[in-house]
C-alpha cells in the first residue's frame, strides 16, 4: 500500500539559531520522505531577523510574524524575566494579529500536520484555535526537562515553575511533544513525551574534522564580549574565533591578531568548528550538539536569568559533552581539555537514528 503524502506547516521560534537549524534539518527529512512543507512561519522581534541561511536552505514559502521575545539586561549578558513578561503583555495587540495571520495560513493551506518549534504563539494558537483534522506536534529540548531521567538543580523553584509553564503554553492540546535529547532514553507516553535525537544539519553530519589551534566561541548576548576581551588581554597567545550577532560593528571585528569576532554565518561557523580545539558557548542546545557530534569538547556558560540554559549545561555534562562555568574564564577550559573523555561514538549513533525516529512519529 502506497504511503500517503502529507502536507506540513512549520511554526518556528526565531530566537537564537537553534530552532531555525532544527527546522532546516526536519525540512530535509520530510521532503526526502516524499511529503510537502507548504508554508513556514517564523517568529521575529526587534532584536532578531530571519537570517539569510534560513531562506537559502528552506525551499518553501516563508513568512515572518511578530512573536514574544526576551528582554535583555542593560549589560547585554542576561534576561530580565519580569521585564520580559510585562513587555510582551504590552504587545498583546500585535501578537493577536499574528495569531490571526497564523490561523489564516492554516485555513488556506489545510495541512495534515502542524509542527511547532517551541514558539509561544504556536501554542496559544492551539489553545484558541484548535483546528479539526490537523495533527499538532511540538518540538523542543525543553520538553526533556519534564522527563523522569532529568534531574533539576537544587533550588530555583520559581525558575523551574516558569519553565514548566512555558512548556505547557507551547504544547497545549498538542498530540505529541517531541523531546530533543542528548541521549537515548524511553518515551513517557502518559506525559505525551516522545524522546528524539537532536536534529543536526547534513553539513554537520558529513563534515571531516581536523584539530587546529583555535578555540571557537559563540555568544548570543553581546555583553559577554567584554569578559572575553578582558580574559584575552592576559592570554594573548590563545587564538579565539568568536561568533555573535552585534550588527553595529564591522565584520569581522579584529581586536588583535589572535582575537576576532565574526557575524553569525552558518558556513563560516562550521569551517571554524571542524578544526577547533574546543568550543566555548552560552549553553544553547543545538551548537553544543554539533560540537558533541564532532567529538569537540565544550564549555558551557548559561545566560544569566535563562534557567533553561542551566539545565542544558547539566544535561550535556551528564552526556559527556564537557564542563560548565559561570563566566568566560577560558583558562578553566584549557585546563580541562587534556582530560576530556569523548563519548562522541555513542552520541553519533543516537543522532544517526534521527530520520527513522522522526518519520515514525510524523507519519503514524
Amino acid at each position: 500500500m502506497e504511503k500517503k503524502k502529507l502536507k506540513f506547516v512549520f511554526i518556528v521560534q526565531g530566537e537564537g539559531r537553534g530552532h531555525l537549524t532544527q527546522a532546516i534539518s526536519l525540512f530535509n527529512i520530510i521532503i526526502n520522505a516524499g511529503h510537502e512543507i507548504s508554508y513556514v512561519l517564523v517568529g521575529k522581534n526587534e532584536r532578531r531577523k530571519i537570517p539569510q541561511f534560513f531562506h537559502e536552505k528552506i525551499n518553501s514559502p516563508i513568512e515572518a510574524f511578530e512573536s514574544p521575545n526576551f528582554v535583555a539586561d542593560s549589560k547585554g549578558k542576561g534576561i530580565k524575566i519580569l521585564k520580559t513578561i510585562f513587555y510582551n503583555i504590552a504587545r498583546g495587540g500585535i501578537f493577536f494579529k499574528s495569531l490571526k495571520r497564523i490561523r489564516e495560513v492554516l485555513n488556506e493551506k489545510s495541512p495534515d500536520v502542524v509542527i511547532n518549534f517551541y514558539d509561544i504563539l504556536g501554542g496559544i494558537l492551539n489553545f484558541k484555535f484548535k483546528e479539526r483534522n490537523i495533527k499538532f506536534l511540538t518540538i523542543g529540548h525543553q520538553y526533556f526537562l519534564e522527563h523522569n531521567d532529568f534531574n533539576f538543580p537544587d533550588g530555583n523553584t520559581t525558575d523551574r515553575n516558569l519553565l514548566k509553564t512555558l512548556n505547557k503554553i507551547t504544547s497545549f492540546r498538542y498530540d505529541k511533544k517531541l523531546a530533543l535529547s542528548f541521549r537515548q532514553v524511553n518515551d513517557e507516553e502518559e506525559k505525551r513525551i516522545f524522546v528524539v535525537p537532536p536534529l543536526l544539519r547534513k553539513e554537520v553530519l558529513n563534515i571531516t574534522t581536523e584539530v587546529g589551534e583555535h578555540i571557537l566561541v559563540y555568544i548570543n548576548m553581546p555583553g559577554y564580549s567584554e569578559e572575553i576581551i578582558e580574559w584575552h588581554k592576559n592570554n594573548p597567545e590563545i587564538i579565539l574565533h568568536c561568533f555573535w550577532d552585534k550588527k553595529e560593528v564591522e565584520n569581522p571585528w579584529v581586536v588583535n591578531k589572535n582575537l576576532t569576532f565574526h557575524q553569525v554565518d552558518d558556513q563560516l561557523f562550521l569551517e571554524f568548528m571542524k578544526s577547533a580545539r574546543g568550543f566555548v558557548s552560552t549553553a544553547g542546545f543545538e551548537s553544543v550538539c554539533e560540537a558533541m557530534y564532532l567529538g569537540i569538547p565544550v564549555m558551557m556558560i548559561p545566560i544569566q536569568g535563562q534557567f533553561e540554559q542551566t539545565c542544558n549545561a547539566i544535561d550535556a555534562k551528564k552526556s559527556g559533552g564537557g564542563i560548565s562555568g559561570n563566566s568566560f574564564n577560558i583558562s578553566e577550559f584549557l585546563d580541562y581539555l587534556p582530560n576530556h573523555k569523548s563519548k562522541s561514538e555513542i552520541f553519533r549513533a543516537w543522532v544517526q537514528k534521527s530520520e527513522n525516529i522522526f518519520l515514525k512519529y510524523l507519519e503514524e
